[in-house]
């Protein structure tokens, strides 16, 4: 089943493959990987799906501490820049899949643990990517999901019409109940569940998506007003070093499949 929104993806990641592992974005930052690794709780055995993966740096952290990691994605340039860097960084245990998480192309059962992060903002609904990823996922297994959690309800509309402004792909955060429901709605047992302000320059930001100019501005205009005091965005800017910075909010939450 191919995403609706699919051509959005394929241009919008097309462009961001230059700059995704660049240090100015947080993507590959270190730390926040190293969280994720740990809070997973590894074994040598398992076998890992990283869906949605982009250039795969979650897949990347993880391998070497399991017994193989497949990463799935829908753009061929996301995935050509993680088997890359796995082949610089001497990874051999991994494998690299161009495809659908609506329709993952692997037995009902198949791993140990499947994470995705970053991509359920992406998906025009959340039913079928979220059913497909347990069915692949063994009983006793674990789900683990990452991604920006929304603002205050009040602000979510603003701040999804930014987001999209800024990358036509974005479809819509989604709030740490509409994550729980989901979770209880498959059978799951959340196990963990935490938030982590993430810093972001807003300028490396709109650079990553190669935001028209125009629209840029508008965007810059709308978070100034907003540090003014005007009409709030969702997104809390704040100046650091004299640039306009934000917060993403970053959920993790993982359940263990019944």
């Amino acid at each position: 089943m191919k995403p609706t929104n699919i051509n959005d993806i394929q241009k919008s990641f097309a462009v961001q493959t230059k700059n995704f592992e660049s240090s100015n974005m947080n993507f590959s930052k270190q730390e926040y990987l190293d969280y994720t690794v740990r809070s997973m709780e590894l074994r040598s055995t398992d076998c890992v799906l990283e869906a949605a993966a982009g250039t795969c740096a979650c897949g990347r952290s993880v391998a070497p501490f399991v017994q193989s990691v497949v990463c799935l994605d829908a753009t061929p340039a996301m995935l050509a820049v993680g088997e890359k860097e796995a082949a610089k960084s001497g990874i051999s245990n991994m494998k690299f899949v161009n495809g659908f998480v609506e329709e993952i192309p692997f037995p009902d059962g198949h791993f140990d643990i499947v994470l995705t992060r970053l991509a359920f903002h992406h998906f025009t609904e959340v039913e079928r990517p979220f059913s497909e990823m347990s069915r692949a996922l063994k009983h006793g297994g674990k789900l683990v999901v990452i991604d920006m959690e929304a603002a205050f309800e009040e602000l979510r509309e603003v701040e999804d019409r930014i987001e999209t402004m800024r990358d036509p792909s974005h479809i819509k955060n989604r709030s740490k109940q509409e994550f729980t429901n989901l979770f209880e709605k498959h059978g799951y047992v959340v196990t963990k569940q935490g938030s982590n302000a993430i810093s972001v320059s807003l300028k490396a930001w709109l650079a990553l998506t190669n935001t028209p100019e125009n629209i840029g501005m508008e965007i810059i205009a709308l978070m100034e007003e907003d540090m003014r005091g005007g009409q709030p965005t969702g997104f809390s800017p704040y100046l650091k070093d004299n640039e306009i910075y934000f917060d993403q909010r970053w959920l993790m939450m993982i359940g263990v499949r019944q």
